[in-house]
């Protein structure tokens, strides 16, 4: 995505990818092997461990990789600068639309939001709303009529309201399944007991 808005001449502030802790270190490597021209900036720590701003930490930056524990710590900073495009990686951070991480996600700045995980629903559905509000905001803009429409008859069974859902959302997600990404695997293998 910051590869050809740099090459389109479009990338007029960096890209932010917000991703677990554990893997910014791969996030950085990945993002400079694979678009060599761009200069790519991991923020790791907060500025009182940096010495410097937000922004000039990132300052000549076209992608900017931090955590969702640093985005909530330093929420104002973040929200206080321009991004071309945020990429939220493990994306279920922000399932709680009422916890922080959500919150600073919500407030940031970009022309498009994307959401990536592989485990969009673990509770209930509920946890599905938080992430197009974050990606589509209007798409189903408040968090109680959401559940009205949808969560509560669909968890009561209601098929009718599940289509619904499923059709509104269905331009949104791409779904892919383990066969198309892992085709070497064997096929899943269930035993009843």
């Amino acid at each position: 995505l910051a590869q050809s808005a740099y090459e389109s001449g479009e990338l007029n502030a960096p890209m932010l990818v917000v991703a677990p802790t554990s893997v910014i270190g791969t996030w950085q490597s990945e993002a400079t092997r694979f678009t060599p021209e761009l200069t790519v900036v991991a923020v790791t720590e907060t500025q009182a461990r940096r010495g410097v701003d937000l922004a000039d930490a990132v300052a000549g930056a076209h992608v900017v990789v931090t955590s969702y524990t640093l985005l909530r710590l330093e929420a104002d900073d973040y929200s206080a600068l321009p991004w071309y495009a945020v990429l939220l990686d493990e994306a279920q951070f922000v399932k709680n639309h009422a916890s922080k991480a959500y919150q600073a996600v919500r407030k940031l700045r970009a022309r498009m939001k994307v959401a990536l995980t592989g485990t969009p629903l673990e509770n209930n559905l509920m946890d599905l709303w938080s992430l197009p509000s974050i990606t589509a905001p209007g798409l189903f803009p408040h968090p109680q009529a959401f559940n009205e429409a949808y969560r509560k008859p669909v968890e009561a069974g209601d098929a009718d309201a599940l289509a619904r859902l499923h059709r509104r959302i269905r331009p949104l997600v791409l779904r892919r399944t383990m066969a198309a990404v892992a085709a070497e695997l064997p096929p899943k293998q269930e035993q009843v007991v």
